[in-house]
């Protein structure tokens, strides 16, 4: 009876494991997702500003959001593609000034400034909102709140 119990376990493990390997096999799908902390730089990459540059924590924003919220021209499939190389963001000047902060036309969220702070600076007030909301309900949570991020300019754009 123990022999059998056992012959049974590694029948159902070969079988669970298994498929496990031949269902990977099958994906042609070959992802490398940048670990750690990017650099995005400017387009023109003029330098002429300790603003041009932000590093970003690429890796730790797996937990806040999918990845078609950033890369919302992926399919899931294929190469992910950087903003301003995708004809998307890849505006070098902006095309018509916004009268509202964070609210940009079609043309305008071509420039890749709008667009990352459209994206950022957004998700990140988006955050802060909710978190205030569930603190003014005063409901206990089983879990901590989600960072929000900054949203002013030095967050980002560290003064060097």
């Amino acid at each position: 009876m123990y022999k059998i119990g056992i012959g049974m376990l590694c029948l159902i493990l070969f079988i669970v494991f298994g498929m496990t390997v031949v269902s990977g096999q099958d994906s042609n799908l070959e992802m490398c997702v940048p670990m750690g902390s990017i650099l995005i730089k400017s387009i023109a990459e003029a330098g002429k500003s300790n603003k041009d540059k932000v590093k970003f924590p690429h890796s730790v924003h797996f937990k806040a959001a999918s990845c078609t919220r950033c890369h919302h021209k992926w399919e899931g499939n294929g190469k992910i593609q950087n903003c301003k190389t995708s004809n998307c963001h890849d505006a070098v000047k902006v095309s018509k000034k916004s009268n509202k902060y964070l609210s940009y036309d079609k043309d305008s969220i071509k420039y890749f400034k709008y667009a990352y702070h459209k994206q950022c600076i957004g998700c990140h007030k988006d955050i802060k909102k909710k978190n205030k909301a569930i603190e003014a309900s005063q409901k206990t949570i089983d879990k901590q709140l989600q960072n929000a991020g900054p949203t002013g300019c030095v967050g980002c754009h560290p003064a060097q």
